[in-house]
């Protein structure tokens, strides 16, 4: 279900952009770096949080650790990690397919900052087995998303 929300909101929103699927599993940024044939860097993770009574995404790049501090100061409150089945229930994907396209309902998207060093990432695209290819840019178009500064930047390792 999830794959084909996603599916949906490119064809709808940006159909020249096509959903790749991998035989082998994509859930974590170093699985999926190997699955794509990118650095770790490039992967564009979704953070599900809770911050007070609101859900929020944050898309970051894979090696970038979010700062509670900025997250806090940014939002107004702490903020708390979805448990798996509340990422489910609110996104409609499945932790390790979770993105900010084909949501099952609107969320506020916020991009780091850490995302605009690279021409394109590799955001999932709805389960574990299948991303996108796309300008960072770009996905914060598509998806109304705001630029932040919220994480701690590190170098990509290897």
């Amino acid at each position: 279900m999830s794959l084909d929300s996603v599916r949906a909101f490119f064809a709808e929103h940006a159909s020249d952009i096509a959903v790749i699927e991998s035989d082998t599993s994509s859930a974590t940024v170093a699985l999926a770096a190997e699955a794509y044939g990118v650095e770790p860097a490039r992967i564009a993770k979704t953070l599900s949080l809770r911050v007070g009574e609101r859900v929020v995404l944050i898309v970051a790049s894979g090696t970038a650790r979010m700062d509670n501090k900025k997250v806090k100061a940014l939002l107004g409150g702490k903020p708390k990690m979805l448990a798996p089945d509340e990422v489910t229930a609110i996104t409609g994907h499945d932790v390790g397919g979770v993105c900010p396209f084909g949501l099952k309902v609107p969320l506020p998207v916020y991009c780091d900052m850490s995302l605009q060093a690279f021409d394109e990432v590799v955001p999932a695209a709805g389960s574990t087995h299948s991303a996108v290819r796309i300008a960072p840019r770009r996905m914060a178009e598509l998806v109304a998303a705001e630029w932040v500064d919220v994480c701690v930047h590190r170098e990509a390792a290897g």
